[in-house]
């Protein structure tokens, strides 16, 4: 796995956006992601639909990297770090957190974070109900707590783009979506489908793949 990175200015605040669908605030050493919805494997093989295990695998194994990549202080979740009930997707990231007990993991409750806050924090995680004032940033899981803020960073929309390529072949792929007060980030799990139609007409997209981080 490569980490490619393209540093960009929000704030006067340098962010960090990575092809790995996290983005890093060197400042706080705190990386950012959203949308990992642990255990949506889990719960789709308990209603019988075969999704392999391997999927939760990749996704933590990133997220690995990244932390260790960049040195991380804290992981912070912008909502939706669960997806449905408590099951053997959870336990597998419990041992995660304990793996890592020198990093913070912190998550601002999405609209699939439904367990109860006893629950998050018997795990380690530090809990915010609806969002986190950093400097100038507001982190938030989506826009309705976005009032206010100087800058949103939130996720929940899963933002994409379709890129065209020869003939009639198109590829979508996962994106930043950034405009004049708002940073949209890319869904952590790769087990996530992709809203192409940007929330505002001017923002500037920025795609990736494993090779390269793009503006659009």
């Amino acid at each position: 796995m490569s980490i490619i990175t393209k540093d960009i200015t929000v704030q006067n605040e340098i962010i960090t956006l990575t092809n790995q669908r996290a983005l890093f605030w060197e400042k706080e050493k705190t990386l950012v992601v959203s949308d990992l919805h642990i255990g949506k494997t889990a719960h789709f093989r308990k209603a019988g639909i075969p999704i392999p295990s391997a999927i939760l695998d990749n996704d933590l194994n990133r997220l690995q990297t990244l932390i260790e990549h960049f040195k991380v202080d804290i992981v912070l979740v912008v909502g939706d770090l669960f997806h449905a009930e408590n099951n053997t997707d959870i336990d597998q990231f419990q041992k995660f957190i304990q793996d890592h007990r020198s990093v913070s993991f912190e998550l601002i409750k999405g609209n699939h974070d439904r367990l109860k806050d006893s629950f998050y924090e018997s795990l380690g995680i530090t809990v915010f109900k609806t969002h986190k004032d950093v400097a100038v940033f507001r982190f938030v899981h989506d826009e309705q707590h976005c009032k206010e803020a100087v800058f949103c960073v939130s996720g929940h929309t899963h933002p994409g783009v379709t890129i065209r390529g020869r003939g009639k072949v198109f590829i979508k792929l996962p994106c930043f979506e950034v405009s004049e007060h708002r940073l949209i980030l890319p869904a952590f799990s790769e087990f996530t489908g992709l809203n192409t139609k940007r929330t505002v007409d001017s923002a500037v997209c920025y795609g990736f793949t494993e090779k390269s981080v793009f503006e659009l």
